[in-house]
């Protein structure tokens, strides 16, 4: 149960939260609790809980109609349990877990500095290095396998608030239970193939965007993330008990709330239904998971007859070889401009540092490297980054580095601890300093945007440069890189193909233009990528998968008008 944005209960939140007229996602006092320091659910708005402080009745209920039940989690443990130093369940016992001849608490396991970066009174990190925190997350597990959790989705683990050893240790726990639990972590921002390859075998699903919300700008963002998945053999890779999938994030069609409101759902989604059909048909191609976002009592014959679709659910079960096509040629049908062959973004040559943004990455990320102090009238007061060449010379990106800690009115740091460590700001002030996860969700679209805030004194602000040239979060331990603000194509035409089961070959043209565009494809460029000589036995035929219709025989391309935002997959059949 996804109680956070899009989704069907009236009052849309977490599901162990109570809610009042003051409530808001990071408000304090408001988690329900037991004894050991879990989360349950708020009685008010699930009555059949009362039962058991669980979800075992709504999951009975779910399962009788052949379904499966998930919930929407916050990583590590929350701050109100912290507070309350509740003991933790040893499950084996059924008593407050013991070691060392002594009695351990939340106190003991949670870590104060790792609080959820824009859920700071909510939740933080726990200490899975020492037995008394892996008790805690193994009774907290086992208690949602006892409700009949089939799904469990841990959010504010995963991109720029990445928890490895947390999420390892979730993994594993999971693995002792009797029967599979799937396991989704979020979020997406800044998620790069490199960090995925630490920990795609650990889980099933993981985000590679940030939140995507029913406008065009999200939606186009998620090409050219995808196309790096793929590329990197990251779809349907190794993973918990089976594989793991990037996860594009749930499906904002039909009747939907807004961010961040409570109260919902209320209005219908802003994509066009052609904008509707290129989201799904990217989601398909891609084998992302698919999520519904909207509200199923509300379900509209458009809406339906778009995530049902029985040929773009068939390519989301069944293809393989998903990818990218490079080898379309595109041009504008509206006033003759012309494209050229178009082909996936590469990296563009930036020339001014209002160009460019910090993003994060794994660490062993080649794009991590390079990162050097630069000393101004005798101060090393400068961390800069070579991120080109021009006129035979490198051009530097460059932020200012200061020491100077400032008190905070939230946490407090073991300053013996990170003595090492300092902020970084903007080069021509010193009172905003460099996060590396921002202080609230984000947008697929917004992810290019810097981060940036007032300066205090929490993790996720402080950095430290090591001897291999990495500038590291003491936050996530990811490091820093220098990337383009361009769009990356998030224009113009861009193609996909895959394989079935059977032999059947899919394509599918997407028009990222807002005007119309006409898209062709050399059967014979197919047949390279695909290691097929399509022509060479039988004649080819395809069908338009949305439409249906039957173009007949191909002979030498595929070529279609697309109109703009839309999409067209076709079936090939040889």
């Amino acid at each position: 149960m996804d109680c956070r944005r899009k989704c069907i209960p009236a009052k849309c939140t977490d599901h162990d939260r109570e809610v009042t007229p003051t409530w808001i996602s990071d408000s304090y006092g408001f988690d329900n609790i037991d004894e050991w320091g879990r989360p349950f659910p708020d009685l008010q708005r699930f009555p059949s809980s009362r039962v058991d402080r669980g979800f075992s009745q709504i999951a009975s209920k779910v399962h009788g109609m052949g379904l499966k039940f998930g919930i929407h989690l916050m990583k590590g443990i929350s701050v109100q349990a912290v507070n309350a130093d509740t003991p933790i369940l040893d499950i084996k016992t059924g008593k407050p877990y013991l070691e060392d001849g002594r009695q351990w608490t939340a106190r003991d396991i949670g870590l104060s500095h790792r609080t959820c970066a824009w859920m700071t009174h909510g939740f933080m990190s726990v200490n899975t290095n020492i037995g008394a925190g892996r008790a805690f997350l193994r009774s907290l597990y086992r208690q949602y396998a006892d409700w009949g959790v089939d799904f469990v989705k841990v959010d504010c683990i995963f991109g720029t608030d990445y928890s490895p050893e947390e999420i390892i240790t979730i993994s594993e726990l999971l693995q002792e239970i009797d029967r599979p639990i799937i396991l989704s972590i979020s979020p997406g921002t800044a998620v790069t193939p490199a960090l995925a390859e630490n920990i795609s075998d650990h889980v099933n699903m993981y985000r590679i965007t940030g939140d995507d919300w029913d406008n065009w700008k999200d939606v186009s963002s998620h090409f050219g993330v995808s196309s790096s998945f793929a590329t990197a053999k990251k779809i349907g890779a190794t993973g918990l008990r089976g594989r793991s999938w990037p996860d594009l994030d749930m499906l904002p069609f039909g009747w939907l709330t807004d961010p961040s409101v409570n109260q919902g759902p209320h209005r219908k989604c802003n994509l066009t239904l052609d904008e509707q059909k290129a989201q799904m048909a990217l989601w398909s191609m891609t084998k992302s998971p698919l999520m519904y976002g909207g509200d199923l009592r509300n379900l509209d014959d458009s809406t339906l007859n778009i995530i049902t679709n029985s040929g773009l659910l068939k390519i989301n079960h069944y293809s393989r070889n998903n990818m990218e096509f490079h080898y379309v040629h595109s041009e504008r049908t509206s006033n003759g401009e012309h494209s050229g062959h178009f082909r996936s973004p590469y990296p563009v040559r930036v020339t001014k540092n209002d160009g460019i943004f910090v993003s994060l990455t794994a660490c062993s990320d080649d794009a991590a490297k390079g990162w050097y102090m630069f000393p101004q009238d005798g101060k090393p007061d400068h961390i800069c980054r070579n991120y080109e060449i021009l006129n035979d010379k490198n051009v530097s990106f460059c932020l200012g580095k200061t020491k100077r800690f400032l008190a905070s009115d939230v946490l407090t740091m073991d300053t013996k601890e990170h003595q090492s460590k300092f902020h970084i700001s903007v080069t021509n002030t010193d009172d905003t300093c460099l996060d590396a996860s921002a202080g609230r969700r984000q947008t697929a679209s917004e992810i290019r945007l810097p981060m940036f805030s007032a300066c205090r004194w929490h993790a996720k602000q402080m950095w430290e440069l090591n001897a291999n040239g990495n500038l590291v979060s003491s936050y996530s331990r990811l490091c820093a890189t220098v990337e383009s603000r361009d769009e990356g194509g998030t224009s113009g035409g861009r193609a996909w193909i895959a394989t079935g089961s059977e032999g059947e070959i899919y394509l599918a043209f997407f028009n990222l233009d807002s005007m119309s565009r006409k898209m062709t494809v050399q059967i014979s460029d197919l047949g390279k990528v695909l290691g097929r000589n399509l022509l060479e036995k039988n004649p080819c035929s395809y069908t338009e998968v949305w439409s249906g219709k039957n173009f007949g025989p191909v002979k030498e391309e595929i070529s279609a008008v697309v109109h703009s935002h839309g999409s067209m997959v076709f079936e090939i059949i040889c």
